[in-house]
């Protein structure tokens, strides 16, 4: 009896050795779902911590994060040889601007002139004048004379905004303030690349101001954009409100047409809305209204206002095969 219950006792490990294989093999493949359903679970407890962003004055503006959703800030020297690439591929050369087929080469005052007499563009007249959406637009902005009312090229406004861009690391959430912005040949590729109501501008023009308005934003498609642009003269600054604080201020082409004491009053009235330290004045061609003074009574000047020189920049294009001189200013005290 003893014999037969060892006998089977016995056969009965040998029996269950095959079983617990298979349970120990169900086990782990039990046991390996298990963990995979675990590691893929998104639940918000086994999510990993955001990791921080950089600081974007870290981030180089010609890069595609920095820009993303705005286009490139900056012309890199790939996209200009890419231009050359594709003119010499194309075996595109300048010629003389003549009449040809499909061409036909006017001045503006002649195209404007076409405009008055034949009618170029179709439009509602007499009974029929308010049976649009729209309000009459000057001739002369149809034919854009004002492209041609200022001493650099239309185009050159881009190479302006790519340099100050750059010198600010501007961001989206910038302020800017431009003095006599003109008919925004600087100042729309600005407002393009800035947030909403970020680009101030105090312009004395009216003309100028015609053709921002009537003309240049609704063209761009940049109405919306809602840029705050008030006339007015006298480096009064009032109208923009009294809390904001701009990371760029820059004037182009203005302080040298302008008296010097007119000069010191706008720069006293606008250290107070320069960011501390990070803020930046931008002055272009020349500073006389300091040099003037001398050297060392114009930094006394400076140093008053709580401004301070930080020195020339002679910024060569990319673009246009020209440069630019610009001067540089900040704020040095809270």
């Amino acid at each position: 009896m003893a014999i037969s219950v060892s006998r089977a006792m016995s056969k009965g490990v040998v029996m269950t050795v095959p079983v617990l294989i298979l349970t120990v093999s169900v086990a782990a493949i039990f046991l390996f779902f298990l963990l995979s359903s675990l590691s893929s679970c998104s639940c918000p407890s086994q999510q990993p911590l955001a990791t921080p962003v950089n600081n974007a004055r870290n981030v180089d503006v010609g890069s595609s994060e920095s820009s993303k959703g705005n286009g490139f800030i900056a012309t890199r020297k790939e996209d200009v040889e890419w231009v050359k690439i594709q003119i010499q591929a194309n075996g595109i050369h300048m010629q003389e601007n003549v009449l040809r087929k499909g061409i036909n080469p006017r001045t503006r005052a002649q195209q404007l002139e076409d405009l008055k007499q034949f009618k170029g563009i179709s439009h509602y007249e007499g009974p029929d004048s308010n049976n649009h959406t729209t309000f009459p637009c000057p001739g002369g902005l149809l034919v854009e004379e004002h492209h041609s009312n200022y001493g650099e090229p239309w185009a050159g406004g881009r190479d302006v905004y790519e340099f100050l861009a750059q010198a600010i690391q501007l961001r989206p959430d910038s302020q800017v303030l431009e003095i006599g912005c003109g008919t925004l040949r600087v100042g729309l590729h600005f407002i393009r690349y800035l947030n909403p109501e970020h680009f101030h501008c105090l312009e004395r023009d009216e003309l100028s101001l015609m053709a921002a308005f009537r003309y240049e934003l609704p063209a761009q498609g940049l109405l919306h954009k809602r840029p705050l642009i008030v006339k007015g003269e006298d480096m009064d600054f009032s109208k923009f409100g009294y809390g904001v604080t701009y990371d760029l201020i820059y004037a182009s082409a203005v302080f040298l047409h302008m008296p010097d004491k007119l000069v010191w009053v706008g720069l006293e009235r606008l250290a107070s809305k320069l960011k501390p330290f990070d803020g930046r004045i931008f002055v272009s061609h020349n500073i006389k209204f300091c040099s003037r003074l001398g050297g060392e009574e114009c930094t006394k000047r400076l140093m008053s206002l709580g401004l301070e020189y930080l020195g020339k920049h002679t910024h060569d294009s990319l673009l246009f095969n020209h440069y630019e001189i610009w001067f540089e200013f900040r704020r040095s005290k809270i």
